[in-house]
């Protein structure tokens, strides 16, 4: 940007990322201001707090008279009447994602974590090793880790670890965003098919993490899953080291010995023992992955087993919203087949004796469409019996396109576990209510509020 910039506008302000950005900015001295049509809180009181002032709606004299760039959120697209009339005053505009590496990440140690699952524990994981190691990093995490207390974090410091997303950037730019993030290190947790609403197939998706590993500099580090196929596909051409981190007995850092107890898992990296309060196989190698980084970075495995061991978790991860006469309400963020699956394995080590029932709202641009119309069953009938909500929006997907959720029942049954379709969450809650009984867990998952499900399932089972 050659043209001095001093007074920033944010077009979908009330984002999480978005609004944290926002707010940092303006630390810096920018005069920031936004708009958004979802003003509420936590982010409308953050804002607010922070003095930055918000107009509530689209419309094109939103726009302040002087304004030197805007930056545009992710769910902006072409319609909107505010960024038409960005786009009609010729005004300068970037994706968050690019002012992220303008501001932010230019100069620094970026850690950018990626992979269909995985990506918002081990970057948790990393960032809190790196507190408790006394490095101060700054962050940016699609979840609220319970640790750091929030999401994003933008200190003075060297080090910066990120949360790497491969959707589209921006309705200009449907490059990954994160080809943005200037990687120093780069994990790749994973690779599977998802966001079906960006990707036509999963060779796509491996050409953009292809893109990435090529650009991590030959002085960088690349950590890869050591038991993903697809991993060891993208990573053939990278110039920069190549890590990998798995069970496999080819892994150059080889995760043995795991052990899961009912409030965590241990395990061996080299001679060095860890446990971790998470569970899962998944879990085990989101932390394997964690400890491998910080050792890269001169952390010692004292520093690291300490701050695994105190790691408290991730909101929205496995975590338990409350327990009425004997019986627990978990929510879950899990919205694919696999991380479905990862979940109900783990809860069954955590509550080897309780009876789970899995309540899944086909709510992602992925679970939506019929792609995994054969996967759902196979992970949901890990559970003792499964409730599932209507598709999302289904007037946005053309027919033969959509989930069929009675033929997802159908196949479930099939499997001798019950199973049912109701049409409403006071449907759903009235179905699940006579089912529970003392001693069982509920496992609710959506990647969003799911209309306040939790606290009327527990409102209902605590009248009795």
């Amino acid at each position: 940007m050659l043209k001095p910039v001093r007074r920033i506008h944010f077009l979908g302000i009330c984002g999480t990322a978005m609004g944290a950005v926002a707010a940092a900015i303006q630390e810096l001295g920018f005069v920031v201001t936004g708009s958004d049509d979802n003003v509420y809180p936590p982010m409308s009181t953050f804002l607010a707090k922070k003095g930055i002032p918000i107009n509530t709606g689209f419309r094109g004299e939103n726009l302040p008279g002087e304004v030197d760039l805007v930056v545009v959120g992710n769910a902006i697209s072409r319609g909107n009447p505010e960024l038409e009339a960005v786009l009609d005053r010729k005004l300068l505009y970037r994706s968050l994602s690019e002012t992220l590496k303008e501001f932010f990440l230019q100069g620094k140690n970026n850690i950018v974590v990626t992979g269909t699952h995985g990506k918002t524990t081990t970057t948790s994981l990393i960032t809190w090793v790196f507190r408790v190691a006394g490095l101060n990093p700054g962050f940016l995490i699609g979840g609220i880790a319970k640790d750091l207390g929030q999401g994003a974090a933008f200190p003075d410091s060297r080090h910066f670890v990120i949360e790497g997303d491969e959707y589209d950037t921006a309705f200009f730019d449907k490059r990954s965003k994160f080809l943005h993030y200037l990687p120093e290190t780069l994990v790749i947790n994973n690779i599977e098919f998802d966001h079906a609403d960006i990707f036509a197939n999963l060779e796509e998706i491996l050409v953009s993490f292809r893109r990435l590993i090529n650009i991590v500099p030959r002085s960088g580090k690349i950590f890869v899953n050591a038991d993903d196929p697809h991993c060891a596909d993208v990573a053939r051409q990278a110039f920069a080291p190549v890590l990998t981190v798995g069970f496999s007995a080819s892994a150059t850092h080889r995760i043995e010995q795991m052990g899961s107890q009912e409030l965590g898992s241990t395990f061996r990296i080299g001679p060095e023992s860890y446990s971790v309060p998470l569970l899962g196989q998944f879990n085990v190698r989101n932390s394997a992955m964690a400890v491998c980084v910080c050792q890269a970075y001169g952390i010692s495995p004292e520093v690291i087993r300490n701050a695994l061991q105190k790691f408290t978790g991730i909101a929205r991860r496995q975590e338990v919203r409350g327990e009425v006469n004997g019986i627990k309400v978990i929510d879950d963020f899990g919205h694919h087949p696999t991380a479905i699956k990862e979940t109900l394995l783990a809860l069954r080590y955590r509550y080897p004796k309780s009876r789970l029932w899995a309540i899944f709202e086909p709510r992602s641009n992925t679970t939506r469409r019929a792609v995994f119309q054969a996967e759902l069953p196979a992970a949901l009938s890990i559970a003792d019996g499964a409730v599932i909500a209507p598709v999302a929006r289904l007037d946005q997907l053309p027919v033969n396109d959509r989930l069929d959720p009675l033929k997802l029942i159908e196949t479930i049954r099939e499997t001798g576990k019950p199973a049912f379709y109701e049409s409403s969450i006071d449907e759903i809650v009235n179905r699940v209510k006579p089912l529970a009984h003392s001693g069982d867990a509920i496992v609710i998952f959506s990647n969003g509020g799911f209309g306040g499900i939790h606290d009327k399932l527990l409102k209902e089972l605590s009248a009795g």
